[in-house]
């Protein structure tokens, strides 16, 4: 019988914690910590996104502020809202959501973000931190999925490991804390041979390519641990992961459900990120 890996109740835990750290700091007249968002355009996923951080701010008690620039705005005008916020000391946490429009260079952008300020771990001074396994920032969802293994005493060392996708926003930086927690791992993409032979070795298997239903029950070994990070529609409009749960979950010893599975970490590890921030 598998286990659900219930990400709702694990990440309103971790608010609940950071919460009660905001008031601590309060009552010994320290300052909430800021988080400021940054958003180019009129992209109804990325406005969808940003207001669930927002709410989140306010539900744990930061201070947030939203910019909302058209869609038209060049790229010296972000940069220097940026670096306006690098400066603000009421801001610990600057997040320029993505995608911005066609016309602006991301990297550039998020080259001049303060490191020290960067939530996302996008920065490349943050990325070599990730890679060298020094303290600091990780990437929203791969830290959000280290914090369900943890809440469900699932670890990482001597086991085979195996991350769908390589993405520099989930499965690069995944294997990289999978690795750090001792895992042997193996990342696998669309130029994997022999696919399924490959993840039924997997011990521990995350899944992010972003293609419904993906993997399938005979892609899975007996008693895996699957993490499923995608985010899609079924061909009734349904929202599903990138895996067929209903096939696989039999075979799992742990499965994350979609929705409520790793969705709900991602914003709670941003602020885990901006409250360490606030702290350091």
């Amino acid at each position: 019988m598998y286990t659900i890996i219930d990400g709702k109740a694990t990440s309103a835990s971790l608010r609940e914690e950071i919460k009660n750290t905001v008031n601590e700091r309060k009552a010994s007249g320290k300052r909430v910590p800021g988080l400021a968002v940054i958003i180019v355009g009129e992209d109804p996923a990325s406005q969808v996104y940003v207001r669930n951080k927002h709410k989140a701010c306010e539900e744990v008690g930061f201070l947030s502020r939203i910019y909302r620039l058209p869609t038209e705005t060049q790229e010296n005008e972000l940069v220097a809202l940026v670096q306006e916020l690098n400066r603000d000391d009421a801001i610990d946490g600057i997040l320029v959501q993505l995608p911005l429009p066609k016309h602006l260079d991301d990297k550039a952008v998020i080259a001049h973000i303060d490191p020290a300020k960067d939530v996302d771990a996008f920065h490349t001074f943050n990325v070599g931190k990730i890679m060298l396994g020094e303290p600091g920032f990780a990437p929203c969802t791969p830290a959000g999925i280290m914090e369900l293994l943890k809440a469900y005493d699932i670890s990482p060392a001597g086991k085979e490991c195996v991350v769908i996708g390589r993405s520099n926003i989930v499965g690069k930086p995944m294997a990289m804390l999978l690795l750090h927690a001792n895992g042997t791992v193996t990342v696998a993409h669309s130029r994997t041979q022999n696919l399924s032979e490959v993840t039924r070795r997997a011990d521990i298997l995350v899944v992010a390519i972003g293609k419904a239903k993906f993997v399938t029950a005979d892609m899975v070994k007996d008693g895996a641990v699957v993490i499923d990070v995608g985010m899609n529609r079924d061909n009734a409009g349904k929202l599903c992961g990138d895996v067929d749960f209903e096939s696989v979950a039999p075979k799992c010893s742990f499965i994350t459900p979609v929705p409520g599975g790793v969705g709900p970490m991602t914003i709670t590890m941003l602020l885990k990120n901006t409250l360490f921030s606030a702290e350091n």
